[in-house]
């Protein structure tokens, strides 16, 4: 089986410096907020080029605390999109304030930036633009709209580490940003984590201070917070992996080159890269009109592809109050076409090759037809 995710082959890649870097901090004596992750948080801020880095327990706290450092919440309204993981949305409501959702791009399957100021209120304060699959969003009309409407920008970072727009790395653009750490992501720990990165002292104190119950010393609480940290093992993981993020992200640009190439003439829409930006491939998405039926080939075949996402966030059954179904045409349009194909940087080329060779049998099979 070929799977579509496999975070054991990256623990095996680095294995005797992860293990080293977890035995040092069993052997330490200190389990949560120690010197790992005051080192990461530096390290991290300094990748992504800003100031601050603050660890936290997951992605979805990194939004929720993001949100709350810039003191958004009740009858707030946060502007992002329905195609993304459930935890961005969750993550606003968290906040106490309301998810606005906006369609997105075909090409890109971010933010469509010329829908973003129709859906703009006086309770609007935030965007929380999603870069989507290691693609980075319009980062420049984005921030054009915020500043022109005084709206703050939180970075959904999640599926993009180390992605490039323009020169500088995404996360570096908002107000503050968000990643996740979960064990497939292009930095994955071997467990839950997340990061707020800021430029901004203020926000960064602030979420400094809510991440653990308010307090700036010990026991004594400035405000409400609540506890939501970094420990000292995921941290250490994560600064060995850290060091090859960007070879790593070069080897899924390598696989990503070789599904176009030999999928080019297939039929299949396959990614599209924003001018001026670098996609690090956190999944490597097509889209194809008999999605169900390729999948249900690529998986006889012993290929573990996978759908990112089936169902936009307005239609699960939580969330069906956010937005009326015709206002998303092009979110409900890819979610009925997408396809993942495995994407990680211990695949190997042959299995690569594999998987293009399948998809091009379903493809030759069914114009036969």
């Amino acid at each position: 089986m070929i799977l579509c995710s496999n975070p054991k082959a990256q623990y095996n890649a680095y294995k005797d410096d992860i293990d080293s870097a977890i035995k040092k901090v069993l052997e330490s004596g200190w389990y949560v907020l120690g010197e790992e992750v005051e080192l990461f948080e530096k390290e991290f801020a300094e990748y992504i080029g800003v100031g601050f880095g603050i660890g936290v327990g997951s992605g979805t706290e990194a939004i929720h605390l993001a949100l709350a450092s810039c003191g958004i919440g009740r009858s707030d309204e946060v502007i992002t999109v329905s195609h993304t993981a459930t935890a961005t949305v969750a993550a606003i409501e968290l906040a106490g304030a309301t998810p606005v959702l906006v369609d997105i791009e075909p090409d890109f399957f971010t933010m469509d930036t010329d829908k973003l100021e129709s859906v703009i209120t006086p309770r609007t304060k935030a965007i929380v633009p999603v870069h989507m699959y290691g693609q980075p969003a319009d980062m420049t009309s984005i921030m054009q709209i915020a500043k022109k409407h005084g709206l703050r920008v939180i970075e959904d970072c999640a599926q993009a580490h180390g992605a490039m727009y323009k020169d500088k790395r995404v996360g570096s653009f908002g107000d503050m940003a968000c990643f996740s750490f979960y064990p497939t992501k292009n930095l994955g720990a071997l467990g839950d984590g997340g990061m707020v990165v800021t430029s901004n002292e203020v926000l960064a104190e602030k979420a400094s201070l809510l991440r653990q119950y308010g307090w700036a010393e010990r026991y004594s609480s400035h405000f409400a917070g609540w506890n939501t940290r970094l420990d000292e093992i995921q941290a250490a993981i994560l600064r060995i992996k850290l060091k090859h993020l960007d070879t790593d992200n070069a080897k899924r640009a390598s696989l990503a080159q070789l599904y176009d190439n030999e999928l080019a003439n297939n039929g299949e829409i396959l990614p599209q890269r924003r001018d001026g930006s670098m996609h690090v491939y956190h999944l490597y998405v097509i889209r194809s009109t008999r999605r169900d039926e390729l999948l249900a080939h690529l998986r006889g075949n012993g290929i573990g592809a996978a759908v990112h996402y089936p169902v936009p966030i307005h239609q699960q059954p939580a969330y069906e109050k956010l937005s009326a179904h015709d206002d998303l045409p092009v979110t409900e349009l890819v979610c009925k076409e997408i396809i993942s194909l495995p994407m990680y940087p211990e695949l190997a080329q042959a299995d690569a090759k594999k998987i293009t060779e399948t998809i091009t049998a379903f493809t030759d099979q069914t114009r036969s037809l």
